[in-house]
Formats: C-alpha cells, sequence, structure tokens
C-alpha cells in the first residue's frame, strides 16, 4: 500500500495563476481601455457628433419619406427628407411646413415667398412687413439686354432690343417694416414694372408679371428685403418666383472634331519600326542561308550533283 494523502474536506485547491496566463489578462485589459478611451474621444469630436447626429436624423425621416402626406418630392426620397429636417432644425420650425414650402425649380431648392413673409411676420424681431405701392406713370417702349440665338457663332448673343409697353402703368412697390429693437424703419429698394421688363422678367415665356403683376410686385420686394435685413431666413435660397424669372445666361457651344481614324491596314511608319523591319528581314535571310538556300540558284544541301 502507498501512502496518499488526500486534502482536507472544504479545502480549495492549489490553483495559482501561471505568469503567462497573467499577462494575457493584463494585455487584454489595457486593450479594452484603449479601446474605450479611443471611443470616447471620437464620440467627443466633431466628427463623432456629425455621425451621430447624421443616424438620428436617418431615423426621424424615415417615417416622412413612407408618409403620403409630405409632397411629392419627399416621398419614398429620405435624402431629400434628410436635408428638409436639417433645415427645419436650423430655422426652428417644424419639418412639415419646411417640406411644404421648399420647392425644386430648374435643380435649385427655393422658398415660396409667403413663407418667408410668414417667417419674418413671426420671428418677433420686426413689425409685420407692409408694402408702399405708387403708380409712376404709363411706359412706353423700354430697351433691355436680351439674349438672341447666334447661328453662325452657335452660341446665345446678348443683344439690345425693345419692347413695347405702351398702355402698360409702371407701378412702384417697396417693403418695410420697423426693427423692434431700435425703432427704425427699415425698407427694401423700389420694384417696378420697368425693372422687371429690363430685367427680363416680364418679357419671359409664360410670365406671370403679365397676368398678376401687382402680387409678382409685392413677392419681389418682400424677397429684396429678407435678402438685405434677414439674410438667415432663407438660407441662401432664392424664391419659387425668382428661380422662374431667371433668364438663361449666355453660353456657347463647343464643337466637337472627330479624331481622325486610321485603316486596321495601315501601319505608323517611325525609325523605330523600320529597324526593327530591317532586323526581321535580316534574321529571316540568315535562316534561309543555314539551310542551303543559295541565291542564285536556290539549291538545296540535300539536291544530289
Amino acid at each position: 500500500m502507498c501512502n496518499t494523502t488526500q486534502a482536507p474536506q472544504g479545502a480549495t485547491p492549489n490553483t495559482e495563476v501561471q505568469p503567462t496566463d497573467k499577462e494575457i489578462q493584463v494585455a487584454n485589459l489595457n486593450l479594452q481601455l484603449a479601446q474605450t478611451r479611443s471611443n470616447a474621444e471620437y464620440n467627443a469630436s466633431i466628427a463623432g457628433q456629425i455621425q451621430r447626429q447624421f443616424e438620428s436624423m436617418q431615423r426621424c425621416a424615415k417615417p416622412y419619406a413612407e408618409s403620403t402626406i409630405v409632397p411629392t418630392a419627399y416621398r419614398g426620397n429620405l435624402g431629400n427628407c434628410i436635408i428638409a429636417l436639417d433645415l427645419a432644425h436650423r430655422i426652428n420650425l417644424p419639418a412639415l411646413a419646411v417640406m411644404q414650402n421648399l420647392y425644386v425649380v430648374n435643380g435649385n431648392p427655393s422658398w415660396s415667398s409667403k413663407f418667408l413673409v410668414a417667417s419674418i411676420n413671426t420671428c418677433g424681431r420686426f413689425t409685420n412687413l407692409r408694402y408702399r405701392k405708387r403708380n409712376l406713370g404709363p411706359l412706353g417702349k423700354v430697351k433691355y439686354n436680351g439674349l438672341e440665338w447666334d447661328s453662325e457663332k452657335k452660341r446665345q448673343t446678348t443683344k439690345v432690343m425693345e419692347y413695347d409697353a405702351t398702355g402698360i402703368e409702371n407701378w412702384e412697390c417697396v417693403a418695410y417694416a420697423v426693427e423692434k429693437a431700435t425703432g427704425e424703419t427699415l425698407e427694401s429698394d423700389p420694384v417696378t414694372i420697368e425693372m422687371a421688363i429690363k430685367e427680363g422678367w416680364y418679357t419671359k415665356s409664360g410670365s406671370k408679371w403679365v397676368t398678376m403683376p401687382m402680387l409678382m410686385l409685392t413677392y419681389r420686394a418682400a424677397a429684396f428685403w429678407q435678402r438685405v435685413y434677414a439674410p438667415e431666413m432663407s438660407m441662401g435660397f432664392r424664391t419659387v418666383e425668382e428661380e422662374r424669372d431667371i433668364v438663361d445666361t449666355e453660353y456657347e457651344e463647343i464643337p466637337v472634331t472627330p479624331k481622325p481614324t486610321a485603316s486596321p491596314s495601315a501601319t505608323p511608319s517611325t525609325p523605330a519600326v523600320e529597324d526593327a523591319k530591317e532586323r526581321l528581314r535580316n534574321q529571316r535571310t540568315a535562316t534561309s542561308t543555314d539551310k542551303g538556300e543559295t541565291k542564285a540558284g536556290k539549291t538545296s544541301m540535300f539536291d544530289m550533283p
């Protein structure tokens, strides 16, 4: 029989951690601390804040994109909804109000004029916008700079044209409001029918200046006033009426000259190519000579005498 010593009942066995295991645990702990520190620094940075804000806006924009109440430009378009939410956050307005008043004209986002007027009236910094209109008298022939297609130059060129405005009254409109902090009356630049003709707004095809000139004068004067005294409200966007009145700028067509196509059989003649051809001829001549071919009789070495 061999003597065996048993550990007393209830005693824990000696499970000491090996030095290598301790090093691994310390390394893992340091790695976790480094990752936690790196994540905390990223979350506190501008990039981390932008990422979290963008993810939150994506979750908020999804219900708007799936809704049937929003305008057509935002239905199923998550990107447009995110832009509308960002604008609503910047100007402190409901997202649906922004979507209903932000239009896309010729690829450019633009506000409705009535929305800008409402924003000015409710901002609390100014009194409500008012408009002063007066008749400056009848117009005659008005000269303006128009665009005309030049078939020879293949481009649109600026040309002085004349518009017969006989029988049209030259109305003027000025928008004004009182700044509550200073009590100063702030006025916009005057907008007239003559200005609309000279700028090309009146003469443009389908222009609303012909059918409703007084309303267009009001909208344009309000836009002028807002751009001077409260530009932050429009975020740099023009109004729908301004976008529609913009006349195409002068441009020039650049003719495309087709490149000459070389025939498949034609090969470029360069000194390098000619040298390569000459080396190939010499190689063929040397090969033929080795096989017994002579220049005179072209007799093979295997022919009998």
